[in-house]
């Protein structure tokens, strides 16, 4: 299969430098009782219909019949490893969240700060990267570089899915190499996956009615893991993906394009396509898809779903 030509770098800089330097987005919801952020989350309170973002925004469709899916991460800059995913699934009409467990309150990016002010500057930043993908983003209070998955961790996360309702998950995976394998990282992946069941659980999720559908979980690659990967071919969005990683990149240093180029491209190479990003695929079919939901059905039988 023939390849498209890919823009060149030097032009998705250009773009960058053009568009990376928004303001934050508004419509934030206020802080619970205390100052501490409610276990429903800190979010972003407006119509997904007021996003900016081209080809990924709203559809403006109905969702009743539409999947959700919901990303379950550490920081507010994880998004970046899969926001060619987040646009491909909006693209496609659906219901997007990003989940951040932690506000990210341990950066040393902006000096010897207040933890408590960081924590909001970081907040706005991932508030602005959601308003940019046009999807919701909340998050909870977990400390930044203390997350522990503790069964309460869990129950905290599963009411959240009790309330939204996911048709499928992404969140970190295990992981070996430097950055990916961040205790953080780890830990909330396993929070997220142990809330999936937990949902289900009418005592966990009260006064939330238990959410036992199916929620396949996609899980970040890691370089070494050997569950079977389905694979998005997200060239269509690059300028986009560069763009929120630059708003990150400006702000507190991560992001930078020569990376996620790489870390795009190197995935491209394995499907014969430009820039990819890979996932693991704990409950459904590998392969090459244009999103992943509705998911891709896998050689094998599911537990038998409970009515009621």
């Amino acid at each position: 299969m023939r390849r498209e030509r890919c823009r060149t770098r030097s032009g998705w800089r250009h773009k960058r430098r053009h568009r990376g330097g928004g303001e934050p987005c508004g419509g934030l919801r206020a802080r619970g009782r205390g100052g501490r952020i409610p276990a429903s989350g800190w979010n972003r309170g407006g119509d997904p219909a007021d996003s900016t973002c081209g080809r990924g925004g709203w559809s403006g469709r109905s969702l009743v019949s539409q999947p959700t899916l919901l990303a379950v991460l550490a920081h507010p800059d994880d998004e970046v490893l899969c926001a060619g995913t987040l646009l491909a699934q909006r693209a496609a009409g659906s219901r997007v969240i990003i989940l951040w467990l932690t506000r990210g309150e341990m950066t040393d990016a902006w000096g010897p700060l207040p933890m408590a002010e960081v924590a909001e500057r970081r907040m706005e930043l991932g508030m602005q990267v959601a308003q940019c993908l046009g999807v919701e983003g909340r998050f909870l209070s977990f400390p930044d570089s203390a997350v522990q998955a503790t069964p309460e961790a869990g129950d905290e996360v599963a009411r959240v899915m009790a309330e939204i309702k996911p048709s499928g998950l992404i969140t970190w995976g295990d992981a070996w190499t430097r950055g990916f394998r961040h205790p953080d990282h780890q830990a909330t992946g396993k929070i997220a996956r142990d809330a999936v069941n937990f949902a289900r659980i009418a005592k966990v999720v009260a006064p939330e009615q238990p959410h036992r559908a199916f929620c396949p979980i996609f899980t970040l690659r890691g370089v070494h893991s050997s569950l079977p990967t389905v694979a998005l071919d997200v060239g269509g969005y690059a300028d986009k993906i560069f763009e929120v990683a630059e708003i990150y990149r400006r702000a507190i240093g991560f992001g930078a394009p020569e990376w996620i180029e790489g870390r795009l491209r190197s995935a491209g190479g394995r499907w014969d396509r430009d820039l990819v990003e890979e996932f693991d695929a704990w409950e459904t079919g590998s392969g090459l898809v244009d999103r992943l939901l509705p998911h891709r059905d896998g050689p094998f039988f599911h537990h038998p779903e409970r009515e009621g």
